[in-house]
């Protein structure tokens, strides 16, 4: 009880600081850009015209907002990061204790070690189940967040309180509004976590030597690696859940000019990647200016 406890507080916490990296990341996923590129550097020190990074364009909504602007949002997707703690936990622990009931029955006093490699199945097979469990029953709440935060852009105030949200989603769209995007994010999730499991198991089985000192060491290193280099990988299903949970529901941000209407994700997929925007929001830093778009930008400063 203790140990979930201090799981809920940590990322409460974490949810609480990366709010605001979250509210720009999002309008950037939906087009949003409302200031003009600016001259500067890529990282190899070349001058180029790129667009404004995560403190430019959070200095833009808290001039309109205000700092408290920021988090806007902030209490859906606190609900969905407790309740989605509390529903992984709930799922892990009831298949630890079938462990338990199988390892206490009858002729199970010698048990044989399970293969390395069958093992990783196994526990990848049950956090996949807890994790697609928790993202089921938390959608909901990551519409809302999303709705409220691309609301900024047409300045409406449709998605303001969690009860109104709710009542709004159900009364126009049904219960079929709360799980708008959630094939291409639960496909995403386990994509990036078979990805993730398999990588790291063979770079720590064939690429590490099991003589060195500090192996568990290396290992850590490797799984988190091996995780954002699947989480690289599998960024166009956040981007398209993330545009498909506002997409035709009634805001400026969720239609054109900033957003097509698609008539599924797999429409949506497409149209991205015809436009070649898969990884638009990836960045939050080294922006380029997307292709096919035309800003004024004096280009006479980069000769």
């Amino acid at each position: 009880m203790a140990d979930a406890a201090s799981q809920v507080l940590l990322g409460s916490g974490l949810t609480i600081l990366s709010q605001p990296l979250m509210y720009v990341k999002v309008l950037i996923q939906v087009g949003y850009e409302p200031l003009p590129p600016t001259i500067g550097r890529n990282i190899f020190g070349r001058q180029v015209c790129q667009l404004p990074g995560l403190f430019c364009y959070a200095q833009h909504i808290a001039s309109i907002d205000g700092k408290r602007g920021l988090f806007t949002g902030l209490t859906p997707r606190l609900c969905s990061g407790v309740l989605g703690t509390v529903v992984h936990g709930k799922v892990l622990q009831h298949y630890q204790e079938c462990d338990k009931v199988e390892d206490l029955g009858p002729g199970n006093v010698h048990k044989e070690v399970t293969p390395s490699f069958d093992q990783v199945i196994k526990e990848t097979t049950r956090e996949m189940m807890a994790r697609s469990a928790a993202t089921l029953i938390t959608h909901p709440f990551h519409v809302i967040t999303l709705r409220s935060m691309v609301q900024f852009i047409g300045r409406e105030s449709k998605y303001c309180g969690l009860y109104d949200s709710i009542v709004t989603i159900y009364r126009e769209e049904g219960l079929l509004g709360f799980f708008a995007g959630l094939i291409p994010r639960l496909l995403g999730d386990i994509i990036s976590l078979w990805l993730c499991n398999s990588l790291a198991y063979l770079v720590n089985t064939y690429a590490l030597d099991s003589g060195v000192s500090t192996m568990s060491e290396m290992k850590s290193y490797s799984q988190a690696v091996t995780g954002f280099f699947a989480s690289m990988l599998t960024y166009p299903f956040v981007l398209v859940s993330n545009l498909m949970a506002v997409n035709n529901c009634g805001l400026a941000g969720g239609c054109p000019p900033y957003s097509p209407i698609y008539t599924s994700w797999i429409d949506c997929w497409s149209m991205l990647q015809k436009e070649g925007n898969m990884s638009r929001g990836n960045s939050l830093f080294f922006r380029k200016v997307p292709f096919g778009k035309t800003y004024c930008c004096d280009l006479r400063m980069l000769i």
